[in-house]
C-alpha cells in the first residue's frame, strides 16, 4: 500500500474518497436501524437495503452517461448530488414520513452506481496497470477499516441526537470529498463517442464483460452467491434479535467486528492476488463468508459470531479487490463506465431481488434455515470460481516498477508533448 500512496495523484484521490466512504459507512446501516426503531419490523428494516439496490435497473444507462464525460468532473458532480439527496432526511419525524427514508435510500443507490462507474475509470487514469491491485486494496483497507467505528458512530449519533445528525454528517462528508477531488489535476482524454446505435452503445459494457473468460466466471460466480447474500439484510436483523437477543443497535457492534477482518483483508488482498490471481482471490472471498452463515444457523452465541464475522470481513475486500482489479485491467478506458455499470447490474440486480425475498421470507421461515441455505449456495459458488482460478494466473513473478516513477499530471504531459 505504501508504494501506491507515494503517487501524489492517488494520495489526493484517496483523501477525497476517505470522506465519502466515511459518510457512506455511517449512513448505510444507520438507515436500517432508524426504520427498525420507528417500526419494530425486521422486514421494513431490510426493505431499506432493497431501496438502496433497486436503482440497479438503471445501471446500463448510468454507465452510458458516465462514459460520455470526463471521470474527475463526473465524480465531483456525483458527490455533490449525494450530499443534496440527504437533505430530505431532516423532515423524517414518524412512521408517516417513513417513505422519505426509502426515497433517499433509492436516490443514494443511484449515486452509488455513478460513483463506481466514474471511479474505476479515474483510478485507471492515475495508476499504472501493475499497481491496480494495490490501489484497490488500499481503498478497501480504509473502507473496511471504517467498519470498526463508523457503524457504531452512526448508531450512537442516531441514539443520542436522532436522524438529523446522520444527515448532517453524511452531507458534510460528501461535500468535503467533492472539494478534495476538485484539487486533483489529471489529464483525461476527451471521451470517445462512436456512431453505433443507442442500444448497442448501452449494451457495450455487457458484451465486454462476457467477452473476458476470467471476468465472466468471477461475475457469474459472485452473482450466484449474491442470490442469497441479500437475504442477510433482513435475516441478520432476526439473528441479532431472536438469536442473540440484542437491541437493533447491536448490529453496529457486529459490523465493527467484521471491520477488523475487513481491515486485515484490505491490507493483504494485493498479496493474495499475486499468489492466486484475481479469480482465485474472488473465490477465496466468497468462501470466507460461509463460516458466518453456519454459525448463525447452528449457534446463537455472540462469542461464536465474533470470530466468524472477522472471517467474513476478510472475504469482502478479497471479493471486491479481485473483481475491481480484473475489471480495470481487462477493460478499455472508453468502456469502463458501461462495463462497470453492467457488472453492478449483474451483481446488484439479483441482490435487490434477494433482499426483497428476504424481507418476506424472514417473517415466514425460521432465520436459521435461511442461513443454512445461504451457506450451501455460497459454498457452491466459491468452489466453482476456485476451479477456474487459472484463467487469471498469479502475478507474483511480475516485476513492479519503482514507486518513484511519476504519474503524469496535466502540466507534466503538456511538457512531455
Amino acid at each position: 500500500m505504501r508504494t501506491v500512496l507515494r503517487r501524489p495523484a492517488f494520495r489526493l484521490l484517496f483523501a477525497g474518497l476517505f470522506f465519502s466512504m466515511t459518510a457512506e459507512s455511517v449512513l448505510l446501516l444507520a438507515l436500517g436501524i432508524w426504520v427498525k426503531d420507528m417500526t419494530g419490523s425486521d422486514s421494513l428494516a431490510g426493505a431499506t437495503f432493497f431501496a438502496l439496490v433497486a436503482p440497479i435497473v438503471l445501471a446500463p444507462f448510468v454507465g452510458f452517461v458516465a462514459d460520455r464525460f470526463k471521470r474527475r468532473p463526473f465524480l465531483i458532480a456525483t458527490n455533490l448530488f449525494s450530499a443534496a439527496i440527504l437533505a430530505p432526511l431532516f423532515a423524517v419525524q414518524d412512521r408517516g414520513t417513513l417513505w422519505i427514508i426509502y426515497a433517499v435510500a433509492a436516490a443514494y443507490g443511484l449515486s452509488f452506481i455513478a460513483v463506481g462507474a466514474a471511479l474505476n475509470g479515474l483510478i485507471k487514469e492515475v495508476i499504472p496497470a501493475e499497481e491496480l491491485g494495490e490501489a484497490n486494496g488500499a481503498l478497501q483497507t480504509v473502507k473496511q477499516g471504517l467498519r470498526l467505528f463508523a457503524p457504531l458512530l452512526g448508531a450512537g449519533l442516531y441514539t443520542a441526537f436522532g436522524g438529523w445528525a446522520l444527515a448532517s454528517l453524511g452531507i458534510t462528508g460528501f461535500l468535503i470529498a467533492a472539494g478534495v477531488i476538485t484539487a486533483l489535476h489529471v489529464q483525461e482524454d476527451q471521451p470517445v463517442r462512436t456512431e453505433q446505435r443507442w442500444m448497442s452503445e448501452v449494451t457495450a459494457g455487457v458484451r465486454q464483460l462476457f467477452g473476458q473468460p476470467g471476468l465472466r466466471l468471477a461475475v457469474l460466480g459472485t452473482t450466484l452467491a449474491i442470490l442469497v447474500f441479500g437475504l442477510g439484510e433482513s435475516v441478520f436483523f432476526a439473528f441479532n434479535d431472536q438469536g442473540l437477543h440484542k437491541p437493533a443497535a447491536f448490529l453496529g457492534v457486529l459490523i465493527s467486528v467484521q471491520g477488523i477482518g475487513g481491515l486485515l483483508g484490505g491490507l493483504t488482498a494485493a498479496a493474495v492476488m499475486r499468489r492466486v490471481g484475481e479469480v482465485g482471490t474472488v473465490a477465496a472471498g466468497l468462501i470466507l463468508f460461509v463460516p458466518m452463515y453456519l454459525v448463525g444457523a447452528l449457534y446463537q452465541n455472540v462469542w461464536a459470531a465474533f470470530p466468524a464475522m472477522v472471517l467474513c470481513g476478510f472475504g469482502l475486500p478479497y471479493l471486491i479487490v479481485g473483481l475491481q482489479t480484473l475489471l480495470q485491467r481487462t477493460t478499455p478506458g472508453e468502456l469502463m463506465g458501461r462495463t462497470s455499470a453492467a457488472m453492478d447490474a449483474l451483481i446488484s440486480g439479483p441482490q435487490a431481488l434477494s433482499i426483497g425475498a428476504g424481507a418476506i421470507l424472514v417473517g415466514l421461515v425460521d432465520y436459521r434455515i435461511l442461513l443454512g441455505v445461504m451457506a450451501f449456495v455460497v459454498s457452491i459458488a466459491g468452489t466453482w470460481v476456485w476451479a477456474g482460478r487459472r484463467l487469471t494466473p498469479p502475478a507474483a513473478a511480475t516485476p513492479t516498477p519503482s514507486a518513484e516513477e511519476p504519474v503524469l499530471l496535466t502540466e507534466d504531459r503538456a511538457n512531455a508533448g
